[in-house]
Order: structure tokens, then sequence, then C-alpha cells
């Protein structure tokens, strides 16, 4: 009789390594980009200065591949060793941060459509301290370049922004030969030219604003990226449902594993 009572109880072997196998990949990902992370680091020589992490007024786009990773190394951790060991504990603690994560994801969904205002003044600060710290990181840079390119924009409202930068500011007092320009990625492209022409932002914007839109993009990045979003908001709403489904089923599955262990250890307890 205790043998049928507990053999009724066994735990899913395919719930148990599907979550195994799912979380597995997450937790390899999640290593690859903090030791991405930590080599970007190590070649700026972030590391034999851990104080400089801080001297950055703009972003690090290595913070970026840390948090990103580090999350994906702890949850792929508790659901891998989790799963395969059975451990009840490890499974309530990836479902309830997977949860957390969704509860953060929607709130932030939430506010953003609330306050829509104010996202936009923050992503404008945000943006105009990146610009003032364009130079101090190439990281950074690369990621401002990537950003005024394929949204074919310049600053966080227009090319004026980028005196907010000591090397392209208008100043009488700047000496550099930037002065009064503009990063190469805000210049229109031609389709003519097989390298790409790092000085054709020079003294653009001491012309006029009507010969300026000839050389560079005038629009800034904040209504491109506005204009972008409403472009592909269906794209944009099926990745974040799509990513919430993803959530919800971990969820779900780990917690269907945690009661198919603790039915089997209550029916060893009573047997």
């Amino acid at each position: 009789m205790s043998g049928n009572q507990h053999k009724g109880n066994d735990v899913s072997c395919c719930i148990k390594y599907f979550i195994f196998g799912f979380n597995i990949l997450f937790w390899l990902l999640g290593m690859a980009l903090v030791g991405i992370g930590l080599w970007a680091w190590s070649e700026k020589g972030v590391l034999s200065n851990i104080s400089s992490i801080t001297d950055l007024g703009g972003l690090d786009p290595v913070w970026l591949f840390m948090v990103v990773g580090g999350v994906m190394f702890i949850l792929g951790f508790a659901g891998c060793i989790g799963a395969l060991r059975e451990n009840t504990f490890l499974l309530k603690f990836f479902s309830v941060f997977l949860g957390i994560i969704f509860f953060l994801e929607l709130t932030t969904g939430v506010l953003a459509f609330v306050f829509k205002d104010w996202i936009k003044d923050q992503l404008n600060l945000f943006i105009n301290n990146n610009i003032r710290a364009y130079r101090d990181d190439i990281d950074l840079q690369n990621l401002i370049d990537f950003t005024q390119e394929y949204w074919e924009c310049c600053g966080a409202f227009g090319a004026d922004d980028w005196n907010l930068n000591i090397y392209f500011n208008c100043t009488d007092g700047n000496p550099s030969r930037e002065k009064c320009g503009v990063p190469f990625s805000c210049c229109t492209k031609d389709p003519a030219e097989d390298v790409i022409n790092t000085q054709c932002g020079y003294d653009i914007r001491a012309k006029l604003d009507s010969q300026q839109k000839d050389y560079i993009n005038v629009k800034g990045c904040v209504p491109q990226f506005e204009k972008w979003l409403q472009d592909n908001l269906t794209l944009v709403a099926g990745i974040f449902i799509g990513v919430a489904l993803l959530q919800i089923f971990g969820i779900c599955l780990a917690q269907n594993l945690v009661s198919d262990i603790e039915a089997v250890q209550a029916s060893c307890f009573f047997t």
C-alpha cells in the first residue's frame, strides 16, 4: 500500500529536466556576459583602480553586461541546481526572484505610460549627461555613435546639445579642433563613401541652421526614439508580452515542481 502511494507522487521528470535544461542556458549565458564585462573593465584598467567605476559622468555600458549577466547567472543557478537536486528552497527562490522581476517590469511599463512627460525629461537628462562624458569612455562613445547612426539623430533634441561637451562647444576659449562641431555619427551618410569620414562634423554648427541639414541629421534622438516606438509598437508589445508569458510559465513550472517534491517528501514521511 505504501509503495503504491509513493509511486503516485513521483516528481515529474519532464518538468524537472525542462527547467534544468532551460536554466543551464541562462546560467552559461549569464557567466558569459559577466565574463565579457570583467574583460572590458580589465582592458580599460578599471579592475586595477576600482574607484574609477564611479568617476565616469555618464553610463558605462559595461554595467549593462554586469547587471544583466549577474541576474541571469543567479536565476540560472537557482533554477538549474534547484531542479537537478530537487531543492525546494532554490526553486522557491527562483520563483520569487522571477516574480519580482516580472512585477518590476510591469510597474515600469505602467509608470512609463502614465508619466510620459517625466520619462521624456529623464531621457533628455540621461542623454545630456552622456554627451558630457562622450570622450571619457570608449564604450560609451561607441554606444552614442551607434544610437545616433541607427536613429539618424544628433543630440537629445538637436545638434546644439553637443555644446554640453567641452570638446564640441562653441565657446571662444575652446581650443579643440572639434569646436562647434558634432561627432561623425551625426553626419548624413553618403552611399558613395566606402570609408567613414570621422571629420565630417567639424565646424558644422558654425554654419546656418538651414545649411546644417545638408551635412548632418538635425533631429534629436528623443523624438526619433518616440517615432521608432510608434512605428514598431506591435513588435515592442509582442516582445514584452512574450517575455512576460515566458516568466509566468517559468514560475508555474517551478511551483509545480515544488509541489511534486513536497508531495513526495510528505508521502515518504507518512509511510
